[in-house]
């Protein structure tokens, strides 16, 4: 492991590298500004960018894009308590009090440092741990993969937005998708109902860009506003963040980040459950948690400290099994697989040099972050006055030259549309689709795994699977448990949520 650690410094030595990083950084800042413009999408959208570079350019410009995105959502949730994308909305809670006392830009820094020390120290974390965890994973056989993906998608689609089950209808739908074209055991053709350009399935990148950027779209046009907001801000000659003010927040951004570190491993929470908690223990830790949601600088801290740190450990189930962890990552997956990659135990063993030059990319990814976010805080404040009109239709051009210019197939454009429209309907019913791309991607390697356990088994399954291979067993036994656990959490959450609806009235 060591060994290619130190291949993967070398990796990362490369102007290009750190060039398409920045500018993948800046993008992601861009973006994130934008009230409406989510992180998911900039990343859709870009995603054929990297198709035409070297792995170790394409991969880490959108690792860029991931970075600066979360951030940037921070930047209207502080100036107009409109966050950028979901792992911001825990900003709102003090960032817009803080613009109204005439801080905003001491809010901002805040903001920029704690996500850069979140960001950073979950990230060398991550170094730290995959190589033993990738070790472990290496002696997963069929059957405790296939439990495991199994599980994944029970927590994904419980942990997603909505009620349970409709996340679990969604990995169904997605399951269902996987299975068209051809079986991965004995490449027959099914569910094609004739359509010859599905035999070999359906293109997974049109789907990724249909699925997160045209919904998006369609909602932002659906408002009928020109401009995200009226109101100029000046930040140049506002407060600046002091150190004695920052320092008085790291122990708030260390337990933020060992919270955000520990969340992100688990697939489907994310950066949104990620801040919330972070501010909540950090509220329930002060001496004086009334001034929290009235303009306090350390739940600036808490939010975007637990937010970001998040990045780095969702890594660790899609490197380590090929499992994403959240939207991010399953984006992120399907730039691996367009670079002839496919992350997962095996992964480890042939490209262990380019897994740990990705890894050392984010380290460095955080130190060009601080640089260029703290240089460019007045430029991005001024992203929510631009006119919407002057965005859509250029977002809708990259969409769907995005989606033609891989395979140059003018099918992928009616897969993209049609996504688009499946997108937007479920969008619509408060469907999340995120288990439904979870279903596709994991899919195919379920179903195989699958199939090699029944062969392994040799026709006595139970057998195999409780008697010869306990890790399995275990896993299966506990799924049920935390199904259930689940769906109850999910039962009390609506009744309290049908509880408060008449009192908001």
């Amino acid at each position: 492991m060591w060994d290619n650690f130190l291949q993967g410094i070398l990796l990362t030595a490369r102007w290009d590298t750190f060039g398409m990083m920045g500018l993948g950084l800046m993008l992601g800042m861009f973006v994130g500004a934008l009230p409406g413009f989510t992180t998911i999408m900039a990343m859709a959208v870009l995603l054929p960018i990297s198709f035409f570079m070297d792995p170790m350019v394409g991969i880490p410009f959108l690792i860029g894009v991931y970075k600066g995105g979360i951030y940037g959502g921070s930047i209207p949730a502080i100036l107009v308590s409109m966050p950028g994308t979901g792992a911001s909305v825990a900003t709102t809670f003090d960032g817009p009090a803080l613009t109204k006392k005439g801080k905003s830009r001491k809010a901002m820094e805040m903001a920029l440092f704690s996500s850069v020390c979140g960001d950073l120290s979950s990230d060398i974390l991550t170094i730290l741990f995959i190589g033993p965890i990738a070790i472990m994973a290496m002696k997963i056989g069929p059957p405790e993969l296939a439990a495991i993906i199994l599980l994944s998608l029970i927590i994904i689609s419980a942990t997603t937005s909505g009620l349970f089950i409709k996340g679990l209808v969604m990995c169904f739908i997605g399951l269902f998708f996987s299975m068209i074209g051809q079986d991965p055991l004995g490449g027959m053709s099914r569910f094609t109902f004739g359509f010859f350009e599905i035999k070999s399935g359906i293109p997974l990148l049109p789907m990724l860009i249909g699925l997160f950027a045209i919904p998006e779209i369609l909602q932002a046009v659906e408002k009928k506003i020109t401009t995200f907001v009226a109101e100029e801000f000046n930040l140049k000659s506002g407060e600046r963040l002091t150190l004695k003010e920052f320092r008085r927040s790291i122990r708030t951004i260390l337990r933020s980040t060992a919270i955000g570190t520990a969340l992100g491993i688990i697939p489907g929470v994310g950066q949104v459950v990620s801040a919330f908690v972070g501010y909540a223990a950090a509220k329930n830790a002060s001496k004086h948690p009334e001034t929290y949601g009235k303009g306090e600088l350390d739940g600036i801290a808490a939010a975007e400290a637990a937010n970001n740190s998040v990045n780095g450990p969702t890594l660790v189930p899609l490197l380590t099994l090929g499992i994403p962890g959240d939207k991010v990552t399953a984006i992120l997956l399907g730039a691996f697989i367009a670079q002839g990659l496919r992350p997962g135990p095996q992964l480890f063993a042939e490209q262990g040099p380019l897994v740990f030059a990705l890894l050392v990319a984010m380290v460095f990814a955080n130190i060009m972050f601080v640089v260029l976010g703290y240089l460019t805080i007045p430029l991005f404040a001024k992203v929510v006055t631009i006119r919407k009109s002057a965005l859509l239709p250029l977002t809708a051009i990259f969409a769907f030259a995005g989606s033609y210019v891989y395979r140059s197939d003018p099918f992928d454009l009616l897969v993209l549309v049609f996504f688009g429209i499946f997108g937007y309907t479920a969008k619509k019913l408060n469907f999340d689709v995120t288990p439904m791309v979870m279903g596709y991607i994991l899919g195919p390697v379920l179903e195989y795994s699958f199939g090699q356990t029944l062969n392994l088994a040799r026709g006595d399954t139970l057998h195999y699977i409780f008697a010869a291979r306990p890790i399995t067993a275990i896993i299966l036994a506990i799924t049920p448990f935390i199904t259930a656990g689940l769906w109850w959490r999910g039962v009390r959450l609506r009744r309290k949520h049908m509880k408060e609806l008449p009192s908001e009235g």
